[in-house]
């Protein structure tokens, strides 16, 4: 599954990751996050992130 980068802060979401704290479980693809979740480390929107290539 693809990673997206935060472009404000540079938090990369990892889909095999997830983000327990914020209530993402493992697996879960950057799609199907709820539109309200915000990045865990500066609080930017969904709308703040693109796509990332490693």
């Amino acid at each position: 599954m693809q990673k997206y980068e935060c472009t404000l802060c540079g938090y990369i979401y990892d889909p095999a990751i997830g983000d327990e704290d914020g209530g993402v479980a493992p697996g879960t693809s950057f799609e199907s996050i709820p539109e309200d979740w915000v990045c865990p480390l500066c609080g930017a929107g969904k709308e703040d992130f693109e796509p990332y290539n490693d």
